[in-house]
């Protein structure tokens, strides 16, 4: 700032000081700062030559204080002008305020007064023109709805006029036709008017014109199937004044459906859904609908892509084929490119149905023709294809394809079940389901008509258990003796299910329609090689006449998987038949071929050993303990699935149980015989050691006392070679068989064993050195026996030997006395009068008077 002139914006200098001047504007600029402001006048208050001059002069403040002082009167002036003006404006405000008011309360007035007005001419045009009463607002109480009924009045006489126009057109229509043979006015109306209501409303005209041919030209009628044309005249007859009305309309009508089909065809290309119904509507009273139908199923962009694909082959990969056709491999599944066109169908239905409910009126229909066409077409071809490559790689491939295809095929239908499709979101109508339904049955009919399916699946069990079973059956065959007498007859039957078995496999090898990977596969499951040409004379090993409960479980979980694919495939009235077939075909491999087998072959040898002169072999006797797990686990199954599904038919049912009963039974039986001729072999071969018994054993002389070798011995030789047996027999029968079976086993035995040995000591003279060895000699018996598993009353019986190595030591008082002690007559487990005596004659002392004095206290 040069000056103070400036501050105030003056331009003329003066002599003496002056102070600022302001105006309003000064401050109602928007960059006004005080503290700028306050700067600026305490600036200009100080003289340029003072702001210059030497530090030391005194501050003089005069010159600002009359410069703020000239400040603040000029803003307090500013002020005062400021509280007049907002004293003007708020004056202006509150005259405003009053204005507005005024004006709402105008225009309320004037609403009412319309509102008014309003129902004043509402209860004219409702008010009756008699004598009804008022309501409760004082307002005419109206008979009728003056409005509502004249507009009616107008719609009606609207429609009278248009069916009056229809009307003169059908009539002129009608008199081209009949008089000169032509429908020039439809066919201006369709050539001018090309549009789509139009197309519709002359194919309705078309529909009546032919009914009024009917019935005024029925001589255009009178015409025979087969007719020909003669100069464009069906047989030279002529209708209505000359000409043919029915084949003149019947050509226009053609010519009209062709363009509405073209119509709907570009109507569904460019989704105009509203267009398609009509035409719908009208061809649908053409010809009940079939054209257009067939137009938009059979011109459908899903069935021209795939009918360029339907050709292609079957794509599927050699490994997946070959798990196909393994029966110890889980199965894959379904075939993909059948996979890819049934996932491709689900949305396509449900794509569809959403155009057919808007474009059809009768779309439940156009929806069950576009349904049996998806079916009938693309998926029956693909799934024959399917089926016919499976069938080229084994049977059990095509069995699983066969499974996995319907399975698939099930899975689409219910998923379009629960979309609804038309009537998504709600599940399906009932025909639609209905319709589905069917269409499923017959595209599997030609595979599981009658008993087509489950004789194929017995036939492919009899495969894998003929090829299973081929080793084992050759061995026993050639083991197989046929005996002679009572028992030949009785064997005859285990003969020709072997041979059979064994026949089967050969025939169905050697069969020209056995595919390479089956025959493959049956030789795998066999063991073989392809190398192997005569099957006759293969080499077989001992292993391979042995029971083997892996195996056994092999062959469940194929018949397992069969019953599964049964009932899934099968329908529910012939699952008990089917069922029954599976479980004669399991009585027969598993129960006969395989365990009556070897039990027919264990019992051979037990046989065999009854009148050995050699100690038995008795190795046979664990074969019983597989055979015996293989018919509890296939007895389970049997049980617990089988007939449990034959439930719904108790004839099969009863004759399954009775089936199975007899083949369990028919186990059990020759078990029991192989135990018993086991207790014949043993207790035989006993009883030839104890034949063998030294008569001197218990009656050594002085001379085989020298040296302590007799005292020194444990048990004399018999007694060592029987409880050896009898250990070995005690180790094997616990292989085989466990529980309260091996419990009675051992209690027979041991029984048995006792009585032999009670016989047996009633044979030898005893001397007092003898008595010695008796002791150890009953002491090791017992103490074999005891280690069985025996019930109490067996052990009881047994310890009954320790009583008789007693009475040859104790003299003859102690023996008058445990003679007092007899039990009563019939008890086994205690010695009888009889049994007493007779050991006591055996004593060498037996003739002296304390002896023969207890034998005369008898």
């Amino acid at each position: 700032m040069s000056s103070l002139n400036s501050v105030g914006g003056g331009s003329a200098r003066s002599i003496f000081l002056k102070g600022p001047s302001f105006t309003l504007e000064n401050f109602s600029n928007k960059d006004f700062i005080v503290r700028d402001f306050i700067e600026d006048l305490a600036e200009s208050a100080v003289p340029v030559n003072r702001r210059s001059g030497p530090a030391h002069q005194a501050f003089d403040s005069k010159p600002l204080i009359r410069t703020f002082e000239n400040a603040l009167s000029q803003l307090a002036s500013l002020s005062d002008e400021l509280g007049e003006k907002e004293t003007d404006l708020l004056t202006s405000v509150r005259r405003a305020e009053i204005q507005h008011d005024q004006t709402l309360e105008t225009l309320g007035r004037k609403l009412d007064q319309s509102i008014d007005s309003f129902e004043t001419l509402d209860s004219s045009l409702n008010g009756s023109s008699g004598t009804n009463g008022n309501d409760r607002n004082g307002r005419p109480d109206g008979g009728g709805n003056v409005a509502v009924q004249i507009g009616e009045r107008l719609e009606d006489l609207d429609k009278q006029r248009r069916r009056a126009l229809d009307a003169t057109f059908l009539i002129q229509c009608w008199i081209e036709v009949s008089e000169n043979g032509q429908l020039t006015s439809l066919e201006d109306m369709i050539r001018r008017q090309g549009s789509g209501e139009n197309k519709v409303r002359s194919a309705v005209i078309a529909r009546q014109l032919m009914r009024m041919s009917q019935r005024l030209d029925p001589a255009s009628w009178a015409q025979t199937n087969g007719a020909k044309k003669v100069n464009g005249v069906s047989n030279g007859v002529v209708g209505y004044r000359g000409h043919n009305t029915r084949e003149i309309i019947e050509k226009f009508s053609e010519t009209l459906e062709k363009d509405l089909l073209k119509q709907f065809d570009d109507s569904y290309r460019r989704q105009n859904f509203d267009d398609m119904l009509e035409c719908a509507k009208v061809l649908h009273d053409f010809n009940g609908g079939s054209s257009v139908v067939a137009l938009f199923v059979n011109q459908h962009q899903f069935f021209i892509d795939r009918s360029q694909l339907i050709t292609d082959e079957v794509t599927t990969d050699n490994e997946t084929w070959e798990k196909l056709a393994d029966p110890d491999s889980d199965p894959p599944g379904v075939e993909p490119s059948l996979q890819s066109l049934i996932d491709e169908i689900r949305v396509v239905m449900q794509d569809e149905s959403f155009i057919i409910k808007r474009a059809f009126p009768y779309y439940e229909v156009v929806l069950i023709k576009f349904i049996q066409r998806i079916f009938q077409q693309s998926i029956q071809q693909r799934l024959e294809m399917v089926l016919e490559k499976a069938d080229t790689i084994s049977s059990l491939a095509f069995l699983r394809s066969l499974h996995a295809s319907r399975s698939y095929i099930n899975n689409l239908i219910e998923d379009l079940k629960a979309h609804g499709l038309t009537e998504h979101p709600d599940a399906c109508s009932a025909q639609t389901a209905l319709s589905l339904d069917q269409q499923l049955d017959e595209l599997f009919v030609p595979y599981l008509v009658g008993n087509s399916y489950i004789d194929r699946e017995r036939k492919s069990l009899e495969e894998l258990y003929s090829s299973l079973l081929f080793k084992y059956t050759i061995y026993h065959s050639r083991r197989k003796k046929v005996p002679t007498g009572f028992m030949a007859s009785l064997a005859q039957q285990g003969t020709q299910l072997l041979s059979s078995a064994k026949d089967t496999y050969i025939n169905r090898l050697d069969s020209s329609e056995l595919t390479p990977t089956q025959k493959a596969m049956m030789l795998r499951v066999a063991g073989l090689r392809d190398t192997d040409k005569n099957k006759n004379e293969i080499e077989v090993t001992d292993e391979d006449g042995v029971l083997s409960i892996p195996n056994a479980k092999r062959m469940l979980k194929w018949l397992a998987e069969g019953v599964r694919r049964a009932l899934e495939l099968g329908s529910g009235s012939d699952t008990p038949k089917d069922v029954s077939a599976l479980l004669n075909l399991l009585l027969t491999s598993m129960g006969q071929v395989y365990v009556e087998t070897a039990l027919d072959a264990a019992a051979d040898q037990a046989t065999a050993q009854e009148t050995t002169k050699t100690e038995p072999d008795i190795a046979y006797l664990p074969s019983l303990q597989p055979a015996i797990t293989i018919t509890n686990i296939m007895s389970r199954f049997i049980n617990t699935v089988l007939i449990r599904l034959a439930e719904s038919n108790t004839t099969v049912r009863r004759g399954m149980e009775i089936q199975t009963k007899a083949g369990v039974e028919r186990i059990e039986s020759k078990t029991n015989n192989i135990i018993r001729s086991t207790l014949t072999v043993v207790l035989n071969w006993i009883t030839k050691l104890l034949a063998n018994q030294k008569k001197m054993d218990f009656r050594p002389k002085d001379s085989d006392l020298d040296g302590g070798r007799y005292l020194e011995m444990l048990q004399s030789a018999t007694c060592q070679s029987i409880c050896s047996f009898l250990n070995r027999v005690a180790t094997l029968a616990a292989q085989a068989i466990d529980g309260q079976n091996l419990e009675v086993f051992s209690c027979e035995l041991a029984l048995n064993v006792r009585d032999l040995l009670f016989e047996h000591f009633k044979k030898f003279q005893v001397n007092a050195t003898g008595a010695l060895m008796v002791t150890k000699d009953i002491s090791k018996y017992v103490s074999t026996l005891k280690d069985w598993p025996l019930t109490k009353d067996a052990e009881g019986s047994v310890e009954v030997l320790s009583e008789i190595g007693n009475l040859f030591i104790i003299g003859p008082e102690a023996l008058r006395e445990r003679s007092r002690t007899f039990a009563p007559g019939g008890a086994s487990k205690k010695l009888q009068k009889a049994d007493f005596k007779a050991f006591i004659v055996k004593r060498d002392d037996s003739g002296t008077v304390g002896i023969q004095s207890v034998l005369a206290g008898l």
